[in-house]
């Protein structure tokens, strides 16, 4: 004879299904995007994301204690810069938006907040590339990959606990590691950016 299935056993109570979930998602576990700029006092929503504003450094302060104050533990800082170049120049300036906020923030909230850094050149470049044209029109990934991990070490000096690599350039990750412990930064990680590049939460950029 066959027995009845009874598979809301394990789901009755909210006791039981915390007990038996394989999967607990925490505000802890969050990392909240935010998309600072030049500027004072700026706080301009980005159309193509409503919710979500571009902040000038010193608004950007306070939404960092702001999400401290509600239990987020990390943030992911995206650059604006005031000028673009073919090179992406300003994603490694020692004066660059996004290493002017990891000092702001990180002065600010101290070790509260975990500090990552949005890795790539394409916020900063003129032709919106991730890395490097030539003159024929084709990327140069070994060019490219040197200006990354140079923007990398830029912004672990900066503060930053973790940088995120969002270029499409092979090599970067092995590269940015060799550079990040060559300049003694041998404890900022390093974030995977797969999950970004196939889902559709890439559609606003």
């Amino acid at each position: 004879m066959d027995l009845p299935i009874r598979p809301r056993r394990l789901r009755r109570t909210e006791a039981l299904r915390q007990l038996t979930a394989e999967t607990a998602l925490r505000r802890e576990d969050l990392v909240l995007p935010l998309f600072v700029c030049p500027g004072k006092s700026v706080r301009q929503e980005v159309k193509s994301m409503p919710g979500v504003f571009n902040l000038s450094v010193d608004r950007l302060v306070e939404e960092a204690k702001r999400v401290r104050d509600l239990g987020l533990k990390a943030v992911i800082l995206f650059g604006i810069p005031e000028a673009k170049d073919p090179q992406g120049s300003q994603s490694r300036a020692e004066d660059g938006i996004v290493q002017q906020g990891l000092r702001a923030v990180r002065e600010a909230v101290g070790d509260d907040l975990a500090l990552i850094a949005d890795t790539c050149l394409c916020e900063y470049t003129d032709h919106g590339h991730c890395g490097h044209v030539t003159p024929e029109g084709e990327i140069d990934n070994d060019v490219s990959v040197e200006w990354i991990a140079e923007t990398a070490v830029s912004q672990a000096l900066a503060g930053a606990d973790i940088v995120a690599p969002s270029a499409m350039m092979d090599g970067q990750v092995g590269a940015i590691r060799r550079a990040l412990d060559a300049a003694g930064h041998t404890q900022t990680g390093i974030m995977a950016y797969s999950a970004k590049h196939a889902s559709a939460l890439y559609g606003p950029f």
